[in-house]
């Protein structure tokens, strides 16, 4: 594990230094790309001043919202299909077949039902996001092993307590890879649908910067998107290799 921590981290910080060299001699103009280490102090110098203060807010909030929604209903409604085999039948290839659908083409009627503001941009995430935890619940029920079914019984458990002490944690490593997952959709679709829909947040603050030419704002905005994903999706990582290490003991 520690080599390919050593390689990965090798890898990016290649990467990084080879996009510097190329932008500082001249190879990449700057109005094409800044270098990694201007973005990093005009990053920095934004935070300070809190330019963007106010968009950084409304986004993380749009994506805390957005990700505790797709969880939440993701988890419910995998538990409904789940004990309806059914409608499982019926709505499985549907689900299948999902994100063949391009979502964003829901944005107009999102607006004229819910207005302009956060929630049309909560309710694409959350339609981006939310499938990934229904598919996620019904993969991890479908893997708890026999056993602990009949351990329940055996013990003359209540349902609620055999749901909640054996039959949840068996399932947890599988839906917590549809949590990390549903975390990961709310982040693209917040910030996807803040560059159409939103007069403030990060996405709209980019797509500002771009349209007036500003790039070094563009440049550090985006990279203060990658360094957040790359730091969520680190820790969320970190905790689902756990899971995953106590699911093969």
């Amino acid at each position: 594990m520690k080599t390919e921590s050593i390689l990965r981290a090798a890898v990016v910080i290649g990467f990084i230094v080879l996009i510097e060299l190329l932008c500082r001699l001249g190879v990449i103009p700057t109005s094409v790309l800044l270098a990694p280490s201007t973005m990093v102090t005009h990053g920095a110098d934004l935070l300070r001043a809190g330019k963007f203060n106010h968009d950084i807010g409304i986004s993380l909030l749009e994506i805390v919202a957005a990700s505790i929604v797709s969880v939440l209903l993701g988890f419910v409604i995998g538990l409904v299909i789940h004990a309806l085999p059914r409608m499982r039948r019926a709505l499985e290839p549907l689900l299948s077949s999902y994100y063949a659908v391009p979502t964003f083409i829901f944005y107009p009627v999102f607006i004229v039902v819910l207005g302009v503001g956060p929630l049309p941009i909560i309710a694409i995430a959350v339609l981006l996001a939310v499938v990934t935890m229904i598919t996620a619940t019904l993969d991890g029920l479908d893997r708890i092993p026999r056993a602990l079914h009949k351990s329940g019984l055996v013990m003359r458990l209540p349902v609620w307590r055999s749901a909640f002490f054996i039959k949840l944690p068996a399932a947890l490593p599988y839906l917590f890879t549809g949590m990390k997952l549903a975390v990961a959709y709310s982040f693209i679709g917040v910030i996807a649908s803040e560059f159409i829909l939103s007069g403030s947040g990060v996405g709209y603050a980019i797509g500002y910067a771009y349209n007036n030419f500003q790039n070094d704002d563009m440049y550090s905005l985006m990279l203060l998107i990658l360094i957040a994903v790359t730091a969520v999706n680190m820790v969320l990582n970190r905790i689902d290799h756990r899971f995953q290490s106590r699911r093969q003991r």
